[in-house]
């Protein structure tokens, strides 16, 4: 095997004391032109590559970077809505104290021990636990802070940051209730892996993803407020995909007397219904009013524009860098109350 040039060999050959080759590399102002040319030459003709960043990072005990994981392709933190408008208020937040990000992808399960132990960062960000109790296991292991952005954990030992979907989702459901609306339907995200289309009441009780689980309990409370029989609603899970979501309404709209009223469980969901409804020549809020749930900005821009429950997703990403950045020590929950955004998707049902 080929001998690993080390720099105390490229010393040795260039007649120098390992501390001058080392300022060299690191600190070049500090050696004469003529000595720093013959290293540098020397070091070029054994091969040698330079120091180890690694090394002199762990040295230091900072590195300055956050590592922000998830448990969906990376794909994810470019196409969905939230993520993205999350990753961008983090981006500007660890701009502002000069650190870096390093995405970590944990769909791979094979790699997902190697991603989390071998990322060079100062704590984690975790989108999301409930599919991650893996994720957690495996940071308390690098003995780093980390933060979720979910509260769905009742654990008190994990830092996290959320809303209160229940609230967030009564207020919706309530809102279009109170318009009048007495025929819904719901437009989930998912309650466990690998599933689209109905649901029943038992598959959202038992459901593995809490956040999915609380919007429809909260739905339903602000619904029983006013009075709306429930029984019979239906509750389509999507994976998120518009090809869910056009499944799920194709199959709405085939029954006899179909919903007036969208609680979509996303503004990506309520998004692809929009869509489809207007392909279809359905108008909204005319024959149907659609709510989404999110906040984000594009939902300003739909057409029409769409009446949500926006999270403070600003404030929420910028209190995770600073969980992990600037105050480690301490494991903090917070949870963030949401509000309703009244736009132009809804109105009153036709009489």
């Amino acid at each position: 095997m080929d001998k690993v040039i080390r720099l105390a060999d490229v010393a040795k050959a260039a007649g120098v004391s390992q501390g001058t080759a080392s300022n060299v590399f690191n600190r070049p102002r500090l050696v004469r032109p003529e000595v720093r040319e013959r290293v540098e030459a020397i070091a070029a003709s054994l091969g040698y590559r330079g120091p180890d960043p690694k090394g002199r990072l762990l040295r230091a005990g900072k590195v300055n970077a956050l590592g922000i994981v998830t448990a969906e392709p990376l794909s994810y933190f470019f196409e969905d809505p939230f993520a993205r408008l999350m990753m961008a208020e983090i981006s500007q937040a660890c701009d502002e104290r000069g650190a870096g990000i390093a995405l970590v992808s944990a769909a791979n399960e094979q790699k997902l021990a190697w991603n989390v132990q071998s990322a060079l960062v100062d704590g984690f960000i975790l989108f999301c636990i409930d599919e991650g109790p893996r994720l957690v296991e495996l940071t308390r292991e690098r003995q780093l802070p980390f933060v979720a952005l979910h509260l769905g954990t009742r654990d008190e030992t994990i830092a996290a940051i959320g809303v209160d979907n229940f609230a967030g989702a009564k207020a919706a459901a309530a809102y279009l209730a109170g318009l009048g609306h007495r025929r819904f339907a719901i437009l989930s995200m998912p309650f466990a892996d690998d599933h689209a289309g109905p649901v029943t009441r038992r598959a959202v009780e038992t459901a593995l993803y809490t956040s999915s689980r609380d919007r429809v309990l909260g739905y339903l409370a602000g619904l029983a407020a006013h009075g709306v029989d429930t029984a019979g609603m239906p509750i389509f899970e999507t994976q998120g995909e518009d090809s869910d979501v056009r499944s799920a309404l194709e199959q709405l709209f085939a029954a006899p007397a179909p919903p007036t009223a969208l609680l979509a469980m996303s503004d990506r969901i309520a998004f692809a219904a929009l869509a489809w409804l207007q392909q279809r020549g359905l108008a909204v809020p005319g024959d149907i009013s659609v709510i989404g749930f999110d906040g984000v900005p594009e939902s300003a821009w739909s057409e029409p524009p769409l009446t949500t429950i926006a999270q403070p997703i600003a404030a929420m990403g910028r209190l995770a860098v600073e969980m992990i950045l600037d105050r480690p020590e301490k494991t903090e929950r917070r949870e963030f109350a949401t509000e309703l955004v009244v736009r132009g998707s809804t109105a009153a049902p036709k009489s």
